[in-house]
């Protein structure tokens, strides 16, 4: 059977080596978008306290995760989004077990994230992706989300991180 659901405490292991594996894959293929630093496992905790942090299970094995949450973080306040702040949603650590990519895992925790905006009255979609990696870059536009401007994450890259916004009501 498979699901989408809120992380557990207990998933947290899976979460990181499903990230690690992620990590390991991008670099294989130059693109240096996570690393060491980031994604944490402080940040996936946090993200399990505060019940944002959603899992893709299929059976009982973890092959997914997403971050879905109202607040907007310090790095986006410089970018021109197309709607006011107010009512939007932002994603985070979306990542795919590598062995598992290519089956609409992804496409599922999107769809999911997007009907979460719509149902609870959310204005618009935004997130991040990194500007090297163009499988991500080419996904978020396929879905009609809309790039705007850049941030930076120096721990995390010298590239920048491209913005994107999809109004959903």
């Amino acid at each position: 059977m498979i699901k989408i659901e809120l992380a557990e405490i207990t998933d947290l292991d899976r979460i990181m080596e499903i990230t690690k594996a992620c990590a390991i894959d991008l670099i294989s293929k130059n693109i240096f978008q996570w690393n060491e630093n980031y994604p944490s496992k402080e940040a996936f905790k946090k993200d399990i306290e505060k019940n944002t942090l959603y899992v893709f299970k299929n059976k009982l094995l973890i092959t997914g995760c997403i971050s879905i949450c109202a607040d907007k973080d310090e790095e986006y306040e410089d970018v021109e989004w197309i709607t006011k702040d107010f009512k939007n949603l932002y994603l985070h650590r979306l990542a795919v077990h590598p062995e598992c990519q290519k089956k609409g895992i992804g496409r599922s925790l999107m769809d999911f994230a997007e009907e979460y905006a719509k149902l609870n009255g959310f204005k618009s979609v935004r997130l991040d992706t990194f500007s090297q990696n163009q499988r991500n870059n080419k996904f978020y536009k396929s879905r009609q989300y809309v790039q705007l401007g850049d941030v930076f994450f120096p721990m995390q890259s010298k590239f920048p991180f491209h913005c994107y916004e999809k109004i959903i009501n």
